[in-house]
C-alpha cells in the first residue's frame, strides 16, 4: 500500500476547489453537472475535503448559506504543492470501462437480444451527458480562468460519447435477428 495519503479522488477534490475555492455542496453539483467524468459518490464529495482539511491540504471557513452556515474550503501551500508534484507525473491510459465490454461478452451465456437491450439503455444515458456537456460548454465562459481547459475536455468526452454510439450502432447492425 502507497504511504501517499492522496488518491486519484483526493487530487480531484484539491482540483474542483480550485483558486476560488469550494464547499462540499459545490463539489457535488460540480459531479452531479459533469456526470461523464464522475464516478465518486456523493457522500465521498462531502468526506474527502474534511479528510484533506485534517491532512494540511486545505483549508475551512464558515460561510452563510440559505439556511444554514456552510463549510468552504481553500486549497493550501501544502496542496499546491502536491498538486505540482502530482501534474509532473506521467499519464497512463485509463482503460475502456469495463462495463460494457463485459456485458458484450456474456451474449453467448444469456442471448445476443438480452446483452443488446441491456446494452441499448446507454444511448439515453449518453444523449444525457451530451446534453451535460451543452450546459457545461455554456457555463465555462463563467470560469474564464478555466475556459480553455474545460472546452478541450468536453470535446474529448463528445468524441468518447460519440465512440460509444458508433459502437450500439454497430452491435446493433451485428447482432440483430436473423443475421449470421
Amino acid at each position: 500500500m502507497s504511504s501517499d495519503p492522496l488518491s486519484s479522488f483526493s487530487y480531484t477534490v484539491l482540483v474542483l476547489v480550485g483558486r476560488d475555492g469550494a464547499g462540499p455542496h459545490d463539489l457535488v453539483r460540480m459531479a452531479r453537472q459533469g456526470r461523464v467524468y464522475a464516478s465518486a459518490a456523493q457522500s465521498q464529495y462531502y468526506a474527502e475535503p474534511k479528510r484533506l482539511e485534517q491532512l494540511g491540504y486545505l483549508s475551512s471557513e464558515k460561510q452563510p448559506g440559505r439556511t444554514h452556515p456552510r463549510t468552504h474550503y481553500r486549497l493550501t501551500e501544502k496542496a499546491y504543492e502536491a498538486l505540482r508534484a502530482w501534474a509532473r507525473e506521467p499519464v497512463v491510459f485509463p482503460g475502456v470501462p469495463p462495463a460494457p465490454i463485459v456485458r458484450l461478452l456474456a451474449a453467448d451465456l444469456v442471448g445476443e437480444q438480452l446483452v443488446l437491450e441491456s446494452l441499448g439503455a446507454l444511448r439515453s444515458d449518453i444523449v444525457d451527458l451530451l446534453a451535460r456537456l451543452d450546459v457545461g460548454e455554456a457555463m465555462a465562459a463563467t470560469l474564464p480562468h478555466r475556459e480553455r481547459y474545460l472546452l478541450l475536455n468536453h470535446r474529448l468526452a463528445r468524441r468518447i460519447l460519440q465512440a460509444h454510439l458508433d459502437w450500439l450502432d454497430e452491435l446493433e447492425r451485428e447482432l440483430e435477428p436473423g443475421r449470421e
